[in-house]
């Protein structure tokens, strides 16, 4: 017998269901990221589960053909991600059908996600609005010494810092992620800049797809950014390192290119009830974001 919340229809000549995410093995997922060319890894995946809610479609025979996710950081507020359709679905409204039941599920939440090109007239559809680009930047890193910033002033983040870490981030995103933050934190290396005892800019790096990725990073200015991302580059000269940023030109892009980070591809950030007051505005003044803990995540 199925459960309550399992919904179906017709899809071509047969019949999916959607379940919650967390009944299906990580196998399934894996596969399915892999058959669009996803790097996730099935840890990444789990992590995605520990944090947010979500639903997959199965066909007849159990397999998983699509999925969506969202995270519900408050009760305002949501980001979605890991919408994911098989190649030989993508055409047959699966993926509109997974987006009516995330954006169901989180009722009158402004929702924010970020829209690949082959996705982008769905979301519209859908009344999703643009609000910028996110460029995917990414390759084998090259160590340089190049900051500007007083290097004293930078060392590892410690978990009693996470605290102010948590308060930083929320002052560039507009609102508070810490249960994504906590659960990060302890599967990151994290170097902060401190002035006058104060946590002014931060930049953590974790595993991720095919190794590792810097994010979130939060400074107020290029320079305090490239300062606390400069050690993760050093730290994987040599290696595949990935930062997603909203950063359309300036210091910091010009430091990622020579560091090796180059544009791979770009996503539009999109939203929908953006006016509802979820996410707070933030001031000109405050931190902002350099780069995002993930695309799923934001």
């Amino acid at each position: 017998m199925e459960g309550p919340g399992v919904e179906s229809r017709i899809v071509d000549v047969f019949e999916m269901r959607l379940v919650d995410i967390d009944s299906v093995d990580l196998a399934q997922l894996l596969a399915l990221s892999i058959a669009v060319q996803w790097p996730h890894r099935a840890v990444d995946w789990q992590f995605m589960r520990s944090i947010g809610r979500g639903v997959v479609a199965l066909d007849e025979i159990g397999r998983v053909l699509g999925s969506a996710m969202w995270f519900p950081y408050s009760d305002g507020f949501a980001a979605v991600g890991m919408v994911i359709t098989s190649p030989r679905l993508q055409a047959l409204g699966t993926g509109q059908w997974l987006m009516k039941r995330v954006i169901d599920e989180c009722g009158s939440r402004t929702l924010r996600l970020n829209a690949t090109r082959a996705a982008y007239r769905l979301y519209r559809s859908l009344d999703f609005k643009r609000e910028r680009t996110l460029f995917q930047c990414q390759g084998e890193a090259i160590g340089q010494s190049t900051s500007p910033v007083e290097t004293t002033n930078i060392r590892l983040l410690t978990e009693a810092e996470l605290p102010a870490l948590i308060d930083l981030d929320a002052s560039a995103y507009g609102v508070q992620r810490t249960e994504l933050l906590t659960v990060l934190f302890r599967q990151s290396r994290s170097f902060g800049l401190f002035r006058a005892g104060r946590l002014e800019a931060f930049a953590a790096c974790r595993r991720f797809g095919r190794g590792h990725v810097v994010g979130p990073v939060v400074a107020s200015c290029d320079r305090d950014a490239i300062a606390v991302v400069e050690p993760h580059v050093a730290a994987h000269a040599g290696q595949f390192l990935r930062l997603d940023t909203h950063r359309t030109s300036g210091e910091f892009r010009d430091f990622l290119a020579r560091t090796g980070l180059a544009l791979f591809d770009a996503v539009t950030t999109m939203s929908l009830r953006s006016d509802v007051k979820g996410a707070r505005q933030r001031a000109d003044d405050a931190p902002a974001s350099y780069a995002v803990v993930s695309q799923a995540f934001g």
